[in-house]
């Protein structure tokens, strides 16, 4: 007899009125569950068992990240289903949290993100190719996943979300693949993140949580406290996250079963985000402009000066202070065959956006705009906000060979050489990553600007900054 059946009839036979037993079966289940998945992935043991199961009448299956919420009675219905449907509900939640996907920033579209999680998940699970977890939802995964191999570069949650967001489906298409590859609900996430149910809405899109949220009396206000546990529990997922990943490399290393798609997932959630505006500020320097120097100037004899002597002050504000702004930098352009004309444009476009804010140039400043292939191809002076709009506006890309870095570094040695530059604090160098590096370190700081679809194991010198942008951001 099959311990499906086994369950039906015990179920019957106490005709579902012993709540104890209930329990008890859809407690032997998850662990049932649990243990299969630990046999197959000895690589996750830690992630599978950090989550503590907790019985709910309202959620039928969810997971916070610290707890694992399920309804006895759903999971007793979905392991009659099949005990490998269930087997994937436990895996899809635990991945959910081995990507920190709950941890989303409060300002995206929680409709598309949620859906966008739910498709990279069970595309990492379907990669694995794990017996214990084979349903036979497959076929219609695979061609969304096939659609979307041939937009998207790989598929994580950030690169369907960013695509979804840029392509948006229509409202059936929506519900067609919410009904494929939805297998938790996703309430919990919300909350953790102060989400209302209303952050789950979207043009006249109704939450489909909105009922759980009032039945459990759920509050988004949530207390200093809770804020504090909240990141206590991300933390812990991160550094679960980090040990799988590092005990990955090794071991698929001797095994080829798809966990690939797994580590691109963590890689991506590992690799190091930058504020592109808080980067720059590293090349800045020291100088005087003209501004209020509230830190030395005194107002008590300023204030007696004009009550003594009829608006006449004893002293006046001081016309300068020393500031860091970026008083003389270089952006190199790589304008290889490889590298995206459009691209290129909206990187640049971005980083003047950034920079032509006054609280980041000085008044005067020397930039250059050098673009580069093999050989130096242009040279660009600006040294005003105007000359830089003017840029702007008429750039176009020259070169199209290979890729060389090393010309730009020794022509903008020799601009030194020829006092233009007085103290060159830095050069950013946008490219994918494809060439000849300068043997010795510049004395400048230096960074490869790189968008995301660079190759990752592509190696920089290690006098140099890595800087990886999303390319969602740079459109």
């Amino acid at each position: 007899m099959s311990q499906s059946s086994f369950i039906s009839k015990e179920i019957v036979a106490n005709k579902l009125s012993d709540t104890e037993k209930i329990n008890k079966i859809a407690d032997d289940i998850l662990s049932y569950s649990r243990n299969a998945l630990i046999v197959d992935m000895r690589f996750l043991s830690s992630a599978f068992c950090k989550l503590k199961p907790k019985k709910s009448d309202m959620l039928s299956f969810a997971t916070d990240g610290e707890f694992l919420y399920y309804n006895p009675m759903y999971i007793i219905s979905r392991y009659k289903q099949s005990k490998e449907l269930r087997t994937r509900d436990f895996l899809h939640a635990v991945m959910h949290c081995l990507f920190c996907h709950m941890y989303a920033d409060n300002a995206v579209n929680w409709a598309i993100w949620n859906l966008a999680c739910d498709i990279s998940v069970e595309n990492v699970i379907s990669e694995l190719r794990q017996q214990s977890t084979t349903t036979g939802l497959e076929s219609l995964r695979q061609q969304t996943y096939a659609e979307l191999g041939n937009k998207v570069s790989r598929l994580t949650a950030e690169k369907i979300y960013a695509y979804y967001i840029n392509n948006r489906p229509t409202d059936e298409r929506l519900k067609e693949l919410r009904d494929i590859f939805k297998s938790d609900d996703h309430l919990l996430w919300f909350l953790k993140t102060g989400n209302d149910s209303g952050a789950m809405q979207e043009e006249g899109e109704t939450c489909e949580n909105e009922t759980d949220n009032r039945a459990t009396g759920a509050s988004t206000e949530r207390s200093a406290y809770e804020k504090s546990e909240a990141e206590r529990v991300k933390r812990e997922w991160r550094n679960i996250s980090e040990r799988v990943e590092k005990d990955l490399q090794s071991f698929s290393k001797s095994k080829s079963d798809g966990a690939d798609f797994l580590m691109q997932n963590l890689t991506e959630l590992h690799r190091e985000k930058y504020d592109y505006a808080e980067f720059l500020k590293q090349f800045s320097s020291y100088g005087e402009a003209m501004k209020v120097d509230d830190d030395s100037f005194d107002y008590v004899f300023y204030t007696y000066g004009l009550k003594l002597y009829d608006k006449m002050p004893l002293i006046e504000p001081l016309e300068y202070k020393e500031v860091k702004r970026i008083k003389e930098f270089v952006i190199a352009i790589d304008t290889s065959r490889s590298v995206s004309g459009k691209t290129v444009q909206a990187f640049l476009q971005k980083t003047y956006n950034i920079l032509k804010q006054k609280e980041n140039f000085f008044t005067k400043f020397v930039m250059h705009i050098i673009q580069c292939d093999t050989d130096i191809r242009e040279d660009v002076k600006i040294t005003s906000e105007e000359e830089f709009d003017k840029y702007i506006g008429k750039m176009q890309l020259k070169g199209f060979g290979g890729t060389d870095f090393r010309p730009v570094f020794d022509y903008v040695d020799r601009l030194i050489a020829r006092k233009e530059f007085v103290n060159l604090k830095g050069l950013i160098y946008f490219t994918d990553g494809r060439g000849i590096f300068p043997a010795r370190p510049p004395k400048y700081k230096t960074a490869f600007v790189f968008v995301d679809d660079a190759l990752d194991e592509i190696s920089i010198p290690i006098w140099a900054m890595r800087v990886v942008l999303p390319q969602e951001n740079i459109r």
